[in-house]
């Protein structure tokens, strides 16, 4: 067990919470305290504390700075009817952010202490975990690069830290489809390099492209391969799939896209309901001549801010198509609903995918 040292806040350093659970702005109001822990090359992990939440010190030569050495993760906590609260799937978190680690040469954490720190401080801040359904407590584990040196390497010196904020809805839309923006101009990643990782460096490549959608109309970006600028990877903040057919179809793990969790999740949760499963390379042009067809009969993301997203039209080279008369569709709402439920403590956990904390 790691020991953990904790200063709780006093009144005059205890944050404001947002009264509206009704409008709550994704990222915006943060809880009272933070975690944060200690790497160095000679010592390991060391100096567990949750603190008053506030800023960083860095060294102006911080090699997160200079060199992009950063990785992060999103989970959420939840507030079920009886007032418990749980995680859902954190275990897979803690795996992917590992696997991140070492893909851009950062020390791993062992998923025990992962789980114990956050515990810790989720109890710490209990309160900050709202209480109306449809919200939740986002939680941003981190890790930085701050050794202060100059030169291509790996640091030496690394800090860990977990911020966390009372959300609401991802997007204004809510639970209604979404208008994505196809680019064959701008790439996200290419295989062999980091598109797989949860780096910042991903979501910086992402920014400009994502901006151009906003300024035409759409909520999201989604993009193809690197190479051949012709299959679908992921869009945004997202996975994405297709329902074709009666076949559940979703671009493979190939080492440009991000394994989400809820992507999993879905895929668990359709086999276990009988669904086909086809995780294979899927072009852009299948896409465009299935929603044509009225083949395909919905597409919708995943992912741990909007869990479901329903897409309602695709836009491509100056044209838009339109999926499923842009309404939502059965197995997106189904799926919604599974696993909200499941979030949310109403449906029975079959996959022994919950974690209670209180």
């Amino acid at each position: 067990m790691m020991q953990i040292h904790i200063s709780p806040a006093n009144e005059g350093q205890r944050r404001p919470k947002p009264q509206d659970e009704d409008n709550l702005v994704f990222g915006k109001h943060f809880s009272d305290h933070m975690f944060l822990m200690d790497y160095d090359i000679d010592k390991g992990w060391h100096n567990a504390r949750i603190i008053p939440y506030g800023s960083l010190s860095l060294d102006p030569a911080a090699m997160v700075l200079h060199y992009g050495q950063g990785i992060f993760e999103g989970l959420k906590a939840y507030r079920c009817a009886d007032g418990t609260i749980q995680l859902f799937r954190p275990d897979k978190n803690f795996e992917r952010f590992n696997r991140s680690a070492r893909r851009m040469c950062m020390p791993e954490i062992d998923p025990e202490v992962q789980m114990q720190v956050l515990e810790t401080l989720l109890k710490v801040d209990a309160d900050w975990v709202p209480r109306k359904r449809g919200t939740s407590l986002y939680i941003r584990p981190t890790m930085i690069a701050v050794e202060p040196a100059l030169g291509v390497r790996p640091a030496h010196q690394y800090l860990y830290y977990i911020i966390t904020c009372p959300v609401g809805a991802y997007y204004a839309e809510g639970f209604n489809p979404v208008k994505i923006y196809v680019t064959d101009e701008y790439v996200r990643a290419v295989r062999g390099g980091v598109g797989e990782a949860k780096t910042m460096a991903n979501y910086a490549a992402s920014l400009y492209a994502a901006e151009v959608a906003k300024k035409k109309g759409f909520t999201q970006v989604l993009w193809l391969d690197a190479i051949e600028r012709r299959y679908v990877e992921e869009v945004g903040t997202m996975n994405i799939f297709f329902r074709i057919g009666d076949e559940l179809v979703t671009p493979p793990l190939s080492g440009s896209i991000l394994p989400g969790v809820t992507r999993d999740s879905v895929i668990h949760i359709a086999k276990h309901w009988g669904i086909k499963v086809s995780e294979r390379p899927i072009t852009i042009d299948e896409v465009i001549e299935t929603a044509q067809s009225g083949e395909m009969k919905e597409c919708f993301g995943t992912g741990t801010a909007a869990v479901i997203s329903p897409v309602g039209e695709i836009f491509y080279r100056d044209k838009t198509y339109v999926v499923n008369n842009g309404k939502v569709g059965e197995w997106s709402k189904r799926f919604y609903d599974e696993i909200v439920g499941i979030q949310y403590g109403e449906k029975e956990d079959i996959f022994g995918w919950v974690r209670k904390i209180t």
